[in-house]
């Protein structure tokens, strides 16, 4: 038995759904499918039961569910153990920081570092949701903020801030308007940003616009934020994103683009602060986490 195969274990265990397994790890759903077998078979016992329909634990895959978060837990703190271990008096911590993130959320890092700098260097750590999130189970970085929801029983979330978000689209189809309905848009292709590089949360969107009759799609691939707003300058589409004129997304804005609010739809994207529970709890990040619940305890609303 290979760690890997309690990671895959615990994410389907999570999901319940081998596909959303799957793209949370970054593979395909077959091989993780035959990785969970060859775990069953290892067990000499079925860890799930597998319908057309729906994917449930069963009474060992419910009590192995437990025992190999642990595991995965005791593995992802050897590094942090062992830096606090050897630790010199000032050390240097690593937040991530996911693309898009509000000016606001900018200055309370460089507020916490400031506050921390005795005791810690914080530098700044790019990456999207998943990978950032990765990084502090395993304790790469000690702190992150992330697009929520993040479901990781493992980490601690302070919720940080909500963001209004409001339609996208093709300025010259809604010039003079300031604001749009749902009806307006079925005419145009919803532009999805490449899966790697969205948050969770958009995922759920989609269904929402899917039932409220948002039926076209254009999936973009291997390309970021830059080439949804292509589709929408150009006409194809529209898309969905901050409403706030502040913030960081306004700046992948082209040409005949323009943002509006939705009359008749309520979107907003909530980001969290998240960190290892047994981190701050008696371990090598308490003193920052607590300064950080500080910093970070009003919500901002924009």
């Amino acid at each position: 038995m290979e760690l890997l195969h309690l990671r895959y274990f615990v994410a389907v265990a999570e999901e319940l759904n081998f596909s959303a397994a799957a793209r949370k790890l970054h593979m395909a759903a077959s091989p993780l499918s035959q990785r969970i077998k060859d775990l069953e078979h290892e067990l000499g016992r079925p860890l799930f039961d597998r319908s057309t329909h729906h994917v449930a634990l069963t009474d060992a895959g419910t009590a192995l569910l437990p025992i190999a978060r642990d595991v995965l837990d005791r593995v992802g703190s050897i590094r942090w153990r062992l830096d606090q271990a050897t630790h010199a008096a000032r050390s240097t911590v690593f937040v991530g920081i996911p693309a898009g993130v509000h000016p606001v959320l900018r200055e309370r890092l460089t507020v916490l570092a400031e506050r921390v700098s005795g005791r810690f260097e914080v530098k700044r750590w790019p990456g999207t949701t998943t990978d950032l999130v990765a990084a502090v189970k395993d304790g790469r970085l000690a702190l992150t903020l992330a697009r929520l929801p993040v479901q990781e029983a493992s980490l601690d979330t302070l919720h940080v801030m909500s963001e209004r978000l409001g339609a996208v689209v093709p300025a010259d189809r809604f010039e003079g308007r300031k604001s749009v309905k749902l009806a307006d848009l079925t005419d145009l292709a919803y532009a999805k940003s490449p899966e790697e590089i969205m948050p969770a949360y958009f995922e759920q969107l989609d269904r929402q616009l899917r039932e409220l009759g948002i039926k076209k799609r254009i999936q973009l691939s291997n390309t970021g934020y830059q080439g949804t707003s292509e589709i929408v300058s150009g006409g194809l589409g529209f898309s969905v994103s901050m409403l706030d004129e502040d913030s960081s997304m306004r700046g992948y804005q082209l040409d005949n683009m323009a943002v509006l609010p939705f009359e008749d739809f309520r979107a907003q994207l909530d980001t969290g602060l998240l960190w290892r529970r047994d981190r701050a709890s008696g371990g090598d990040i308490e003193e920052i986490v607590a300064v950080a619940k500080e910093v970070f305890a009003e919500p901002i609303v924009k």
